[in-house]
């Protein structure tokens, strides 16, 4: 499974500061939103909340993953964000969280849903790749690096 096959160079962003993980959850439902035609972006922040509620998908080491199934989309969207200065996320492991990929997928994908999830964990579990995502120059080469990646 191939991320790029979700994602595309107009929703990877970067440079962002926050003073709230709810602002970054905005600005990612917005970023989704380009991907998910006909869904507002009020809905997907909805859904990423609704699920931020459940725990924090913060994994660790400055990654996290919120994510939400949605009414209206056809296939998995993903979104990515790195921010420039670390946020408070509520990750398991405490420590704040600069890289965030965002993922919605449709309201009965259950199986597609966990293997998204389970590639972009395996990404972001990769120290190398995170480095190289820290170290990007701008958007075009962060989706590149993304759109590149293979599993080891």
């Amino acid at each position: 499974m191939k991320i790029a096959d979700i994602l595309s160079a107009e929703r990877v962003s970067l440079g962002h500061t926050f003073t709230s993980k709810k602002k970054a959850l905005e600005e990612l439902s917005q970023l989704l939103a380009r991907g998910a035609e006909g869904v507002s972006a009020a809905d997907i922040l909805a859904s990423l909340s609704a699920r931020e509620k459940l725990g924090s998908t913060g994994l660790g080491h400055g990654v996290a993953i919120p994510h939400g199934r949605i009414a209206g989309v056809s296939d998995s969207v993903g979104a990515f964000m790195r921010l420039k200065h670390p946020l408070d996320y509520e990750a398991h492991d405490g420590h704040p969280v600069d890289l965030i990929f965002g993922l919605l997928v449709p309201q009965g994908a259950t199986e597609a849903h966990l293997k998204h999830l389970a590639a972009i964990a395996e990404m972001f579990s990769d120290e190398s790749f995170c480095k190289k995502a820290r170290e990007a120059a701008d958007d075009r080469a962060l989706f590149q690096l993304i759109a590149d990646y293979k599993p080891a």
